[in-house]
C-alpha cells in the first residue's frame, strides 16, 4: 500500500497533467500544493486533519501567488506598439483614411491621425500611437519630406 505522502504526490501530479490536458492556470496551482504536502507528509507524517490544513495553506498561498503574477502589467517588449511612437513610417497606399505604412522592415495596418491630410504613396509620416495592431500616423513636421522627389536628394 502506497505511503500517504506518495498519494498526495501523485494526486498533485494527476492535477498538472489535469491542467496540461485543460489548462485554465488553476489546477496547476492545486497540483503544486498537493506536492508540498505530500512531500512534508514523506518528512513528517503528521495525522490527516493536519495534512487537509497543510493542503489548503498551500493551495491558499498558491492561488495567490498566481493571483499576483496575473496583476502584474505586462512587459512591453513584445507588444506590438513597443518603441513604435515617433518612429518614421512610409505610406504605401491608403485609401481615404486607411491604408498600410512601412516602418523598418515591417508593413502595418495604418490609420491617419484626425486633421492629417491624405497621404499618398512614399511620404514620410511619423507613428503617433498605436491602437492594437494599427498604428496612427500623422504628416511629419517637416514638408520636404513630403515629397519623394526632394527626399530622395
Amino acid at each position: 500500500m502506497p505511503h500517504a505522502g506518495e498519494i498526495w504526490i501523485m494526486a498533485g501530479i494527476a492535477l498538472l497533467m489535469l491542467e496540461i490536458a485543460a489548462p485554465g492556470a488553476f489546477m496547476m496551482w492545486l497540483g503544486i500544493a498537493g506536492i508540498g504536502t505530500g512531500a512534508l507528509v514523506l518528512v513528517a507524517e503528521p495525522v490527516f486533519a493536519v495534512q487537509v490544513l497543510v493542503f489548503a495553506g498551500l493551495a491558499g498561498m498558491a492561488i495567490g501567488a498566481a493571483l499576483w503574477l496575473r496583476r502584474r502589467p505586462a512587459a512591453a517588449i513584445n507588444m506590438p506598439g513597443s518603441g513604435l511612437i515617433g518612429k518614421t513610417a512610409v505610406a504605401l497606399t491608403f485609401n481615404g483614411r486607411e491604408g498600410r505604412v512601412r516602418v523598418g522592415g515591417s508593413d502595418w495596418p495604418a490609420r491617419l491621425a484626425r486633421g492629417c491630410p491624405e497621404a499618398e504613396p512614399g511620404w514620410m509620416l511619423e507613428v503617433s500611437e498605436v491602437d492594437g495592431m494599427v498604428l496612427v500616423v500623422r504628416k511629419k513636421s517637416f514638408d520636404a519630406a513630403q515629397d519623394p522627389a526632394k527626399a530622395e536628394r
